[in-house]
């Protein structure tokens, strides 16, 4: 199914539409033992939705983000991470399209200049602050994601929140002023101490937690031993490619990374 991004609802809607809807937060769900989504029918909790924000079409059915103050019977909460593991990919994406939406438009209710009471903006997505006219847009944090190697062996870490036993490439934001190549060098020198070289694309994510795009690299390693962060990294180690401690699963990009290059590394495909 094709997502199509749009901030104006259509003039003749969908007769059924995706309705992504949070409840403090958490996404709502039917009462099932599975993790699974259906359209709805069109006018389904918009009179109930203390806030609602017209998201696009997927297939062309319309899809709408919608906060409402308590769960409808039948559907049950489930926090956002956990639901974006379970749901089909466009569905995960979605979901995480309309949470980072709901949350713009809860944190910009007034001007950050001048503290008067925002506006929606018509035509576009944005608020506008009517006395000084500061606009606000959706914002993204770019952060960079690093896999270091060197032949047979990634340098995977972990940070003292991961669960027991998870370890995960190197992450941190960009500052400003830094270019992306900048940010890789110098997160991966801050977290481990070690110089790399020969940085390579390998794609990026949305992570809605809470608004963050991933762009995530391999790196080669040029030298130094590995130093943990104090605070930061609470452990940090050379994992042969065929020993590899626990690793995220692959709805987030850290999984496909890290399976992906291993998998390139084990075939002659990378170096």
């Amino acid at each position: 199914m094709q997502f199509v991004p749009a901030s104006t609802p259509n003039q003749l809607p969908s007769r059924q539409a995706w309705c992504f809807a949070f409840v403090e937060r958490e996404l709502l769900l039917p009462d099932a033992a599975t993790v699974v989504l259906r359209p709805l029918e069109a006018h389904a909790w918009q009179a109930e939705a203390t806030a609602r924000h017209y998201l696009g079409t997927l297939g062309e059915v319309d899809c709408w983000a919608l906060v409402l103050p308590a769960a409808p019977p039948g559907w049950r909460r489930m926090p956002l991470r956990a639901a974006m593991m379970g749901l089909e990919a466009p569905l995960g994406a979605l979901a995480g399209r309309a949470a980072q939406i709901l949350e713009w438009d809860r944190s910009h209710r007034f001007c950050g200049a001048c503290g008067t009471p925002t506006a929606l903006q018509a035509g576009e997505r944005a608020r506008i602050c009517p006395a000084c006219k500061h606009t606000a847009y959706p914002r993204l944090s770019p952060a960079m994601m690093a896999l270091v190697w060197r032949p047979g062996e990634v340098l995977l870490a972990r940070s003292p929140h991961y669960a027991a036993g998870m370890y995960s490439a190197l992450a941190g934001f960009v500052e400003a002023g830094e270019s992306l190549e900048d940010c890789v060098h110098r997160e991966v020198a801050e977290e481990v101490a070690v110089s790399v070289q020969d940085l390579r694309y390998f794609g990026s994510q949305s992570w809605p937690f809470p608004h963050s795009l991933m762009v995530a690299f391999t790196a080669r390693w040029t030298g130094g031993e590995i130093v943990p962060q104090a605070g930061e990294i609470e452990d940090a180690q050379w994992f042969p490619i065929d020993a590899l401690p626990g690793i995220p699963p692959r709805f987030s990009i850290a999984g496909h990374l890290i399976r992906d290059t291993l998998e390139a590394m084990q075939a002659g495909r990378h170096g």
